[in-house]
């Protein structure tokens, strides 16, 4: 275990009860936005506008049938 992790580790063990979801909370949240700089931007959404964008996107791939089974959809994303 490096040392970061010693330490993290040890505050963690001293903290009152109440606050460890808060802190589990917060951890998520920096996972998640570790993953969201990751992403490609095709799947990354930066503003209302690019939402909708990708929404209307989407719409337009459905009326095409560009679509995939949900089994390719999950190979393409632990592919990412």
């Amino acid at each position: 275990m490096s040392i970061e992790k010693q330490k993290l580790y040890n505050e963690i063990e001293t903290l009152p009860e109440e606050l460890t979801n808060q802190v589990i909370n917060f951890i998520e949240y920096l996972k998640l936005s570790y993953v969201d700089t990751e992403a490609p931007d095709s799947v990354t959404i930066k503003s209302k506008k690019d939402l909708k964008e990708k929404l209307q996107k989407g719409l337009n791939d459905i009326k095409e049938n560009k679509v995939y089974s949900l089994e390719e959809a999950f190979s393409k994303i632990d592919n990412i």
